[in-house]
């Protein structure tokens, strides 16, 4: 199941995050108008994010932050585990990882969990 369909209201404001930064980086371009707007209006598929998210799940970790979901990767013993804040009852105890990159994808996959829930509360209130 993918992350659009696990949290859709987290996914889609991250996706729109991360395509905003991109138009931003090629407005420092010395690009014609015409193409930014063109690629303002394709976009990026579902597919692609998820692509992008899976290959760098650390490159998502600016998008949380400015969400207030802050993401911390600990390391002991060349092992790695991570915290989320805020934090939730949920996700209080630790898994160990082999390798940093393992760390950060599940940190990410927990951070879309609680980023979805706080944005469905706020849809509920």
């Amino acid at each position: 199941m993918s992350i659009f369909e696990q949290f859709p209201k987290a996914a889609q404001l991250v996706k729109a995050y991360y395509l905003e930064l991109f138009l931003q980086e090629l407005l420092d371009e010395d690009l014609p108008d015409n193409f930014k707007e063109f690629a303002r209006e394709i976009g990026i598929s579902d597919e692609d994010f998820i692509k992008m998210y899976d290959k760098s799940p650390r490159g998502l970790f600016d998008a949380f932050d400015e969400q207030g979901v802050f993401i911390e990767i600990s390391v002991s013993n060349g092992d790695f585990s991570y915290k989320i804040y805020p934090r939730d009852a949920k996700f209080l105890d630790v898994t160990w990882y082999k390798t940093r990159k393992e760390a950060q994808a599940a940190a990410t996959q927990d951070a879309f969990k609680v980023l979805n829930d706080m944005l469905c509360e706020q849809t509920e209130s």
